[in-house]
Parts: structure tokens; sequence; C-alpha cells
């Protein structure tokens, strides 16, 4: 789908939805390059990534620092797999300079007809030691949007038409985040069923191969236009596994895995479609690997399988959802062993920050149903987590917004956001898809300092210094910061980089920090960022 036929699907016009099915528009040039996507290779290259209908020979990204010089070629692969409809095209950049803008346009790119963002911009990553201050985003449990997934007429809550959905805000503030982060349950394909039983698309069984392809292109379509610009790390969710949400009920029929065909189980097209840095970190595949930006080591954990130690993930083979998914660790403690000697052989000094996501929770204010919480994980992850000292953990696959406290053991650290030991905890769900969003159990945990479950939106996670780091919600309606609350690390750092960047210990210049941690920016800095948010809205 081109960029402008995004923009009218995303308009949510207000016409009855049930018993719609379109099938997606192949395009006449099957080599037409679609749904372009970044992703880091260490801080010196970039995975550059598209789709097209056909099979393109020696694909091929041309690039250069200006767009009128895209001189510079680097060439990779075109692979597909049984029951996919495209092609996915995969190309490693390698040899470029650190923290700089390149230009870029991909094989078969007709820049006659080349919408504004052609020839399309990537950034290559700050390198560790890097102590410029920068934001990056965060989503996680995002689906389709529009008529064949959240929308007006899906569960609640409910998308009036002025407000924006999710992919719009991202789209929207594209220039205000480094790289978007989204640790699993990506497109939502596999609910094409549920959304046949509630008689919202009008499909037959026999053809759940095409819905399902049809929802992850209509999906991959949407994304265009900010993973055209800025890179997409992705980790696995259980909804990436097989195409039927690991058994439907109608009744009393069970759909399982039987309905799935060939290239729609195991991770099949999760495993095609990307290109994750696990070569540069010594990971494996899209499922666990690390990187570096600037003052943070990002650390990408597969929740779903190859939980090590004798631990059954639930996506695993015999696991208690039936997903009948891996092993992809060549040895049974790959991902646990490869953890510890990542995160040990972090230098704080350049990355004083260690952010750990995975997509299953362990601390949530929610009832074990279906296997909502993962004991498993936080057996098989937080021993290690507590041990080198990470700051921060994400996770999603429970629909809500939930800050905890730094947490150890399942005790809230007594220092809280002021220069704690235990890791701080942030559950967000709600990126936004066909199944609304989910609820949660009282009474409340005693870790718990915020939850909701009323809006929808996405995570800006803002690198301060080498001892601030604010993390807020903001809501994909319309763009407002819904919660925030700042994190204070007491440590010595590097010194500051080339641009005379604040990066030592105690509080930066530009803020004042209260005897709790929290960091209130001043009232200047204040009206400069109201005066921003206004114009970006002109």
């Amino acid at each position: 789908m081109r960029f402008a036929a995004v923009t009218s699907l995303l308009a949510f016009a207000s016409f009855a939805l049930a018993q719609i099915y379109v099938p997606g528009t192949v395009p006449e040039n099957k080599l037409e390059p679609l749904q372009h996507r970044l992703a880091y290779a260490g801080s010196t290259g970039m995975y550059v990534s598209w789709n097209t209908y056909a099979e393109v020979e020696n694909p091929t990204v041309y690039y250069g620092e200006n767009s009128w010089d895209l001189s510079s070629t680097a060439t990779g692969i075109s692979i597909t797999y049984e029951s996919s409809l495209t092609w996915s095209n995969h190309v490693k950049v390698t040899g470029l300079k650190p923290d700089t803008t390149y230009y870029y346009i991909v094989s078969h790119t007709n820049c006659y007809n080349c919408s504004e963002l052609a020839p399309y911009t990537f950034t290559t990553a700050r390198p560790a030691g890097d102590y410029t201050p920068y934001s990056a985003a965060v989503v996680i449990d995002m689906g389709v949007m529009g008529p064949y997934g959240e929308s007006v007429e899906s569960d609640y809550p409910i998308i009036t038409a002025n407000d924006s959905n999710t992919m719009q805000s991202l789209a929207r503030y594209v220039d205000g985040y480094d790289f978007l982060w989204h640790p699993g349950d990506i497109a939502y394909a596999d609910s094409w069923l549920r959304e046949k039983l509630d008689g919202y698309l009008n499909v037959s069984i026999e053809d759940s191969y095409k819905i399902y392809n049809f929802l992850l292109n209509q999906y991959y379509d949407e994304l265009q236009p900010f993973t055209a610009r800025k890179p997409y790390m992705v980790l696995p969710g259980n909804h990436e596994s097989n195409c039927d949400e690991g058994g439907t009920k109608d009744g009393n029929i069970t759909y399982d895995l039987s309905l799935c065909v060939e290239g729609q189980r195991n991770f099949t097209g999760y495993i095609n479609h990307f290109r994750m840095p696990s070569e540069e970190s010594g990971g494996v595949g899209n499922f666990w690997y690390s990187f570096d930006h600037g003052m943070v080591h990002y650390v990408s954990i597969n929740t779903e399988t190859d939980l090590g130690n004798g631990l059954i993930g639930e996506d695993d083979v015999n696991g208690p959802e039936d997903m009948d998914s891996g092993p992809f660790g060549s040895y049974p403690n790959e991902q646990i062993d490869w953890l510890e000697k990542d995160l040990a052989a972090v230098d704080r000094k350049k990355t004083p920050w260690v952010i750990v996501s995975g997509h299953r929770p362990w601390y949530a204010a929610a009832n074990n149903v279906s296997n909502t919480i993962c004991w498993n994980c936080k057996l098989a992850f937080e021993p290690l987590l507590l041990k080198y000292n990470v700051d921060m953990v994400f996770y999603g696959h429970i629909h809500m917004y939930e800050r905890n406290a730094p947490i150890a053991n399942g005790v809230p650290d007594p220092n809280e956001l002021n220069n704690p030991s235990a890791p701080w905890y942030i559950l967000n769900g709600l990126g936004g898809h066909y199944h609304g969003t989910s609820q949660w159990v009282e009474p409340f945990p005693s870790y718990l300092r915020y939850i909701q479950n009323t809006t929808y939106g996405w995570s800006k996670l803002t690198i301060h210094n080498c001892t601030h780091l604010t993390h807020e919600f903001i809501a994909s309606s319309n763009g407002s910061v819904i919660d925030s609350a700042t994190l204070f690390k007491d440590r010595q750092c590097g010194p500051t980089n080339s641009t005379g960047n604040f990066s030592g210990s105690g509080s930066p210049p530009w803020t004042d920090v209260n005897a709790a941690g929290a960091v209130q920016l001043s009232s200047a800095l204040m009206i400069a960022m109201v005066v921003v948010a206004v114009m970006s809205l002109l």
C-alpha cells in the first residue's frame, strides 16, 4: 500500500466496518520497494530491509551523506518462505560513520514517483561513550490500525474520529526520538480468526493464509512513515509464533496449530522479515541481541522460548500455550549464558545505563490467567539483572500501562527512584489493536506506583546524562504526557563529549533535583517545550 492509501485508511471514516475484506492489491511492478525498515548494525552499520512482490536479483542500497550523491552501494539477499506473498530484501551497510545521517534509496525505486520521504534518510547509532542527551521510543503490543484492526468499531477504549492512533502518533513525533524499540506482539495478524468469529471480518477458514498475510502486509505498510527513517528494533512476542493465537475457541470447536499452513508457525514470518544485530552482539537471530546507543547498553531478551536451566517457556515445544516453537539456541542454556556474558562485558564508564526488554512480565497487577505472569521468566532472568545492576526493564503482554517501583525479588526498593539498587520496571502493553485493553486486579501489589488502561500510548525514554533518566507515557490520541517519572543514579561517569555536554555525577545544570531524586524541569524549559509541541502540530 502506498503512503497516500495508508493515510486514507487511518482517517477512520465512520462507515460500517463489519463484513469487510478487501484483498491486498499487488502492484503492477512487483519489484516496487515497499515496507522500508531499518535496524542498527553496531555504531558503524545499518541493516536496510524492504519487501517486494517478486524476488530481487542482487538487492542493492544506494547511499551517501548528500542527497545528490548516492554513489556508495551495498548488496544483500532476497528471501521468502512458503505461504508468504512477498519477498524480504536485506542489505547490511557497513563502514559508516557513527551518529551520521545518510541518504538512501533501494533497488527499483522509481524516483519520479518518490514521496517526500525519498530519498530516505537514516542516522547511525551514537557510539558508546557519547554523552549527548537523546530520546528513544518504546511501543509494545501494537497491531493493525484502521478498518482491519484497531478502529472506531473495535474493542474498548474507543478511538474517536479526532484521535490519533499509536502509529499516527509515532509518525507525528518521529523527529523526537532516535529509534523505536518494539518488544513483541507485532501486527496481530493471528487475530484474523477472532475477528472472523466476532463478525468483524468476512473471511473463510480456507482463506486463512491469505488474510493472515494480508494483515501482516497491511501492518508493515502502515509502519512505513517512520520505519523508513528510524531504526525499528524488535523482539519476539507470543503473537509472532503462529497463525491462530495459540488456540482460539468457537463454541465447542477449538482451533489449534493444524489450522496454520507452513510458513505461519514457529516464528517463520518474524525470522524472515527482520534483521537484528545479533551478529554484532553474539546473540541469536532476532531473538536475543544487544546494542549500544550513546550512554545506554540496550539488551533484548526472548521470553517466549529458550529460558534455559530446564525452565519451559510459554511458547516452547510442549509449553503451556501449545505454540510448539523453538528452541532457537544451539543448546538449552545458550540465551542465559549469552545474557550473563553480555552484561558482564558492559563498560559502565562508556554506557552507564543498562536497559533490558522482553515481552512477558513477571511483575504486574494481574491474575495469572492463561500464563499472563511469566514466573519462569522471573526465575530465568531476574538473578542476572540483579547481579549486574541493570537499571531498567521494559515489558508488555498485558494490555495496560503500569509504572512500578524498582523491585528485587518481589520487594520494592526502599530508595524508590532515588538511587535504587534494583531495576525499575515499566509495563506498557498499550500500543493498541483489535483486542482492546486488559483489566487489572486489586488489591494492588506493594510495588505499584501508577496504572491505567483507558488510553493507548507509547513510552518516551529520555537519557539526560549518566545520572538522570526520564520515562514518559505519551497518549497516542493527542500526544499529551499522561505519566512521567525520573530515575536518579548516584555515580561518577566519563568525561564530557566534544560538544561540552554535562556528563558528571549529581544534577545537570538545567534541572532541580528534590530529595526524592525526581527531576523537575525549569519553567523556562517547560515553556520552550510547550512552544515546540504547539509548533509541531501546526
